[in-house]
């Protein structure tokens, strides 16, 4: 049984109510799911456990405080539910390697320098193309993070209609994962997309055919909507040879993206490929548009 759909509505609803005492209890119910069960499916998806999600969820939301806002340390931590300044600062220093002040201090100065340089915008492992790739940007955001001090953004800047797309990628190897079936995953939130983002990943041939391909276009993302976890699933035939993947944004508005994996999975988890082989059917359908 596919439960993508269910624990992206849970996800949807700790977002919501991330500065609120909750439990998982709560969180199940509003994935329609007893707790057990939920617990279980929760950690076979996200690969934790609902509580561990919660707390990094409202570290990060405490991170990002501590960098754009002056509230103080102690009200940052009592609003994202943590039980004194002494228990967060703890939890943040396991987590982010600093105390919350000197992170504060230090990360602030990083990202002043970082808009001092102006540099180009450059990402290391991942480069920028699709149709209209010089109307789009790519690069490292500070503010808008899903779990730890950055995330990858793609955003518009020149766009002229829905038809132009960028995708921010790159590609491997297929070798380690010939004859498996390959499982992607990755965190994205976006902001005012008007035609529509999503996850991709393809496998080719060494000729570069299309052997597998899934870019979510039967599931889209569009609007405004929170960080949530959307996954890929292809098989990688014997015959493959690069693995590519990545986020695309077609229209015109800003996608984050955070925590890519990668995981081998069985034949219990569906495959979302756009048809089998390939693109190509066994035989023609759909001929009188019935």
């Amino acid at each position: 049984m596919n439960y993508t759909w269910s624990i992206q509505q849970s996800m949807h609803w700790i977002e919501s109510h991330i500065n609120e005492a909750i439990n998982t209890e709560e969180i199940a119910a509003a994935a329609g799911f007893s707790m057990y069960h939920f617990h279980r499916i929760f950690q076979t998806e996200v690969g934790m456990s609902p509580a561990a999600y919660v707390k990094i969820r409202r570290l990060a939301h405490a991170a990002s405080a501590l960098l754009h806002t002056d509230e103080r340390i102690l009200d940052i931590a009592l609003y994202y539910q943590f039980e004194s300044q002494e228990v967060f600062t703890r939890i943040f220093k396991r987590a982010y390697g600093l105390p919350p002040g000197r992170y504060r201090k230090t990360m602030r100065q990083v990202i002043q320098k970082e808009e001092e340089e102006k540099m180009e915008k450059q990402v290391n492992g991942w480069f920028l193309s699709g149709s209209h790739p010089f109307n789009y940007e790519m690069g490292v955001d500070r503010k808008v993070v899903h779990t730890g001090k950055a995330s990858g953004y793609l955003t518009s800047k020149t766009v002229q209609d829905t038809g132009e797309f960028a995708t921010m990628m790159q590609q491997f190897k297929a070798d380690r994962y010939r004859g498996k079936r390959l499982k992607l995953s990755c965190f994205i939130q976006t902001q005012d997309v008007e035609g529509f983002a999503g996850l991709w990943m393809r496998v080719d041939s060494a000729s570069d055919d299309v052997l597998q391909f899934d870019n979510m276009s039967n599931r889209p993302i569009t609007g405004t909507r929170p960080w949530n976890h959307y996954t890929i699933v292809l098989d990688v035939p014997e015959n493959s040879a690069v693995i590519a993947f990545g986020v695309l944004l077609s229209g015109r508005g800003r996608v984050f993206m955070d925590q890519f994996s990668f995981e081998e999975v069985d034949e219990k988890i569906e495959s979302t490929a756009m048809g089998t082989e390939g693109f190509l059917a066994d035989e023609p359908v759909n001929l009188l548009f019935e």
